[in-house]
């Protein structure tokens, strides 16, 4: 992954879908701008007749199989269906199909496309503890819904387990490879890995543990609109712990006094829709460690991306504090 989405490879992407739009219903005179690089190149594609907006996600190879993506946008498809969340509708292409293809840097990339929703990023400021209280109850319909949902046969998404994510097949890399890291800093990130891999295994994967979720739900991929949030973004949904969704929710901001405060607003949502036990009210803070922790390998291993030049070696200094506090409470 490491430079792949250099600026001369993304201006080849966007030039390359001008050719692509037709596909679905837009002028080759559209305009197509670049608005977001991370696991994949994301898009707007606006015709300057009409108006019409939508997006496009070009995915980077090695990562999704098509079954997989297709998944993504099958809950998706399920999930408006059922009215559960606002989100953007998946758009099919001119033959009816939901994926595109289209060659670049002498690979084929997979292309989908959605609605443009309206919105902007929630503020961190006073609002966004109320906007975690809605977050809860969005979060809980959407893993009601995976409880109950009879997904496809061909469904396929991937796991975010220990091993996934810290493990020995790693999806977004190996935290050994954090920028900036020293022998001391891994020693302690070392035991810290160890601990979870503990917890988790204690904690376990039953079915009202563990199940389909967004596994994304930070701030950048939510959309407020008037008194609407919106979710977007189901690229990384897949299989994990159902509290996993607030610690991703966090992402960034793990460190922040606010944190708890935030937590508290997401589980009070989140039990105006159904349960949540005590005891996984307790886990949620060892699960924000274990987001940070695994957003620490993220940022080694798309060092290209803005966010994670943006954090660069002080994010993992600040893991490595938070990984000393969580040792430091279970006496370790």
């Amino acid at each position: 992954m490491a430079g792949l989405y250099g600026d001369k490879f993304v201006e080849e992407l966007r030039q390359g879908l001008t050719g692509l739009v037709n596909r679905w219903g837009l002028p080759a005179s559209c305009t197509v701008q670049t608005l977001n690089v991370s696991e994949n190149a994301t898009f707007k594609a606006v015709d300057p007749d009409t108006g019409r907006q939508i997006i496009l996600r070009v995915h980077r190879p090695g990562y999704h199989r098509p079954d997989e993506i297709q998944s993504e946008l099958d809950w998706i498809l399920d999930l408006r269906w059922h009215g559960v969340v606002a989100t953007p509708k998946p758009l099919p292409i001119d033959d009816g199909s939901y994926i595109g293809s289209m060659f670049a840097a002498g690979d084929v990339r997979k292309v989908v496309a959605f609605e443009f929703m309206t919105g902007v990023e929630p503020e961190q400021n006073a609002g966004i503890v109320a906007g975690f209280r809605e977050l809860g109850a969005i979060s809980a319909r959407l893993h009601r819904h995976a409880r109950t949902w009879q997904r496809p046969d061909s469904f396929r998404r991937k796991a975010w387990t220990y091993e996934t994510m810290l493990g020995g097949a790693p999806l977004w890399g190996d935290w050994r490879d954090a920028l900036g890291l020293t022998s001391d800093g891994k020693a302690i990130l070392e035991r810290a890995s160890l601990e979870l891999q503990k917890f988790l295994a204690a904690y376990g994967e039953g079915p009202e543990r563990f199940g389909l979720i967004h596994a994304d739900l930070r701030l950048a991929n939510l959309l407020v609109d008037g008194g609407r949030l919106g979710v977007i973004d189901f690229d990384d949904c897949g299989f994990s712990w159902f509290v996993y969704d607030f610690a991703s929710a966090v992402s960034f901001i793990e460190h922040e006094p606010i944190v708890p405060e935030l937590q508290s607003a997401w589980v009070e949502g989140y039990r105006t829709v159904q349960q949540l036990s005590e005891d996984d009210v307790a886990a949620i803070p060892t699960f924000v460690f274990l987001r940070r922790f695994l957003l620490t390998a993220w940022v080694a291993s798309h060092a290209e991306t803005p966010t994670a030049q943006a954090l660069g070696a002080p994010f993992t200094a600040g893991t490595i504090e938070l990984a000393d506090a969580f040792l430091s409470k279970i006496g370790n």
